[in-house]
């Protein structure tokens, strides 16, 4: 066991934080800690951290148990604030990104020069010294190997690629990178600080997928435990193996995943509410019974109610199951229908300084079509989705919208009107629409109760978006046009809004680097690159099966000798010539059936307009004759229809 929490509790004055937390971590564990935004989350890693004290409750960790924390940072804070946040130098003195996480390994440089010192000082050595110097170095070297020693330079330029920072930007200076990007290299230096135990809050963002996906392998492979705050379902899947959730100021373990903890919530639920429904049963049969005997007034009734109340105040009562978020809907019915064609476009070419981000893109949107744009920071999926709402016009190229198109587009920067409130913002963009259905729409989004009251001007960013996100989803449009449309979200919204736009019945086009969302949403994925535009008729599952096979192909073809690419040129083309022969046979005998399927079923029908004819009727002879014949056209018909549906195959 590396740490335990037993029945911990806190208070901030009157408040209630928390009541009764308690969960342990073992060495090497991977765990997720969840619940909706200010369940208390957060509250637990300032206990961890000893930034808070517990009011109850004990928090058990070993003597000199290291630490790495990495709090949830806004990309608007100021860089000297956030690296003191967490314990790291300032980076005023202009040290490029490097050289800020090369500190981690000072201790190991200085464990390298004295190494050094003893190579130089034991040549000079002899008898007694130099053994006992010789011993000295056996024990550094060993110390020096066993902390990483000859690997920290690979781990360095690994983390640092595998974060996503190109080699030019290893030299920039630290205090000219973005605040995303500082963001990463925080996450990077812990990583690189090997903590006992890692806090991570919101660890996946400013990661594109690629980064994600790198940063998934390096923690299943981090030899300390971790504890992960994330709205990154997909990532918490592939990392975690233990989920505490945090509801009604409580912890509640589950052994699993993410995916495993929704499915066995959903069972501890329903066993949950009919435990309550079962226990209220009886308190108000308990009840009814106490109410009767008291009503007869006389001295053996009143006793008897006695003797029950006393009964009932010895039941220990089951605390009313909180509202599964899950009864809570969004329904998003666009006000006109739309052509099947809804987009088309064609050598679409854009870029910005004389710079070409993408040249050449073609690709189409039907109806009903659910599709998510993904790719690399930086590649100009922002700009393509500007592009095809209109808001830029293309350097080359052309982006034709289909009838009735009706256009929903969120962008999380789009204006509000500072001198409104939430509820006002909405009900003065949709003046028919009922209170009722402004508050259960705010609700889906995190507003609830008198939240929907706060100021435009008083709101953060993700507060902004999402108000912004609820009005595009009332606004009727046929064709919805998202800009990472979760983030901000908690978990539960986030499924409120998947099961929403599931249903939808309009077409939608999305970036996102929420994997679990495309899992849950996407027909169809568009991966922007900077060498093009591809497209997968499927989930994200599907689109890194599909990715990763083109992927280990090209690399065979790369290392093939240029004799055997040669032979394999020379067998593919023999092979595609085969195929396009049996596809042309597949062709034409597939024609030839559909017409003699035709035929035949015309025969069939002559047959019984023969057979219903009086004449026919009355003839038995000619009416067996035409029976006969009918049976076999049936008998016919089937086998073709057999060889039809073998050949379609």
């Amino acid at each position: 066991m590396l740490l335990q929490l037993k029945d911990v509790q806190k208070s901030i004055g009157v408040n209630e934080i928390l009541t009764n937390i308690s969960f342990m971590i073992q060495e090497r564990e991977k765990v997720a800690l969840v619940g909706v935004n200010g369940a208390g989350k957060t509250s637990v890693f300032r206990l961890l951290t000893g930034e808070w004290q517990a009011d109850e409750g004990a928090i058990t960790k070993p003597n000199g148990m290291v630490v790495g924390y990495l709090p949830q940072l806004s990309i608007q804070q100021n860089a000297d604030d956030t690296l003191d946040s967490i314990n790291h130098p300032t980076d005023s003195d202009g040290r490029s990104l490097y050289q800020v996480l090369d500190d981690v390994f000072i201790p190991l440089k200085r464990m390298e020069a004295e190494i050094r010192e003893l190579e130089t000082l034991m040549a000079n050595l002899q008898g007694a010294a130099l053994e006992s110097t010789l011993k000295k170095y056996d024990k550094l070297s060993i110390r020096f190997e066993e902390s990483g020693g000859f690997e920290s330079t690979s781990r360095l330029k690994g983390v640092l690629r595998g974060l996503g920072f190109s080699d030019v930007q290893w030299e920039q200076p630290f205090n000219t990178l973005s605040g995303g990007q500082r963001t990463r290299a925080l996450l990077g230096k812990l990583l690189l600080e090997r903590a006992d135990l890692l806090l991570l809050d919101e660890p996946t963002n400013h990661l594109d997928i690629d980064s994600v996906t790198w940063l998934e392998e390096y923690l299943k492979g981090f030899p300390g435990a971790v504890l992960i705050i994330s709205h990154d379902r997909y990532f918490m899947d592939k990392v975690v193996t233990k989920t505490i959730e945090i509801e009604n100021k409580k912890s509640k373990v589950y052994n699993g995943n993410y995916s495993h903890f929704v499915k066995q919530k959903s069972i501890d639920r329903e066993l949950e509410e009919k435990h309550f429904a079962e226990q209220q049963k009886v308190i108000k049969h308990h009840e009814s019974v106490i109410k009767t005997l008291r009503s007869y007034k006389t001295e053996a009734a009143i006793i008897r109610a006695k003797s029950r109340e006393k009964l009932l105040d010895k039941i220990e009562r089951v605390d009313k199951p909180t509202e599964d978020p899950d009864t809570m809907r969004l329904r998003l019915t666009p006000t006109l229908n739309s052509g099947h064609d809804v987009l088309h476009v064609e050598g679409l070419t854009h870029g910005f300084d004389g710079q070409a981000l993408f040249t050449g893109l073609n690709f189409e949107v039907k109806k009903g079509d659910r599709t998510a744009l993904i790719g690399p920071n930086g590649v100009g999926k922002t700009t393509l989705i500007k592009l095809l709402v209109g808001e830029l016009t293309p350097m080359a190229g052309r982006v034709d919208a289909g009838v009735n198109v009706r256009v929903g587009y969120y962008d999380q920067n789009t204006a509000l009107d500072e001198s409104k409130n939430i509820f006002e913002e909405i009900a003065d963009t949709y003046p028919r629409m009922t209170q009722t259905l402004i508050r259960t729409t705010l609700a889906a989004f995190m507003f609830i109760g008198d939240d929907v009251f706060k100021p435009i001007s008083a709101l953060s960013g993700g507060e902004r978006g999402r108000v912004q996100l609820a009005k595009i989803m009332l606004a009727g449009a046929n064709f919805l046009v998202l800009d990472e449309p979760t983030n901000h979200l908690d978990l539960f919204s986030k499924e409120i809004l998947e099961e929403a736009l599931r249903e939808f019945t309009g077409t939608l086009l999305y970036i996102s680097h929420d994997r679990y969302f495309i899992n849950n949403t996407a027909t169809k994925v568009l991966d922007l690159t900077a060498t093009g535009l591809k497209e997968y008729a499927g989930d994200y599952d599907y689109y890194l099966e599909k990715s990763q096979a083109m992927a280990a192909v090209e690399a065979i073809a790369t290392d093939m000798p240029s004799s055997e690419k040669n032979i394999s040129s020379k067998e593919d083309y023999k092979r595609k010539k085969e195929l396009d022969a049996q596809a042309r046979r597949k062709k034409s005998r597939l024609e030839k059936l559909e017409k003699e399927i035709s035929e035949t079923e015309n025969k069939i029908a002559a047959c019984d307009t023969q057979m219903e004819d009086e004449e026919t009727a009355r003839d038995a002879e000619a009416l067996q004759k035409i029976f006969t014949s009918k049976t076999e056209l049936e008998e016919h018909l089937n086998l073709l229809y057999e060889e039809w549906a073998d050949i379609s195959d």
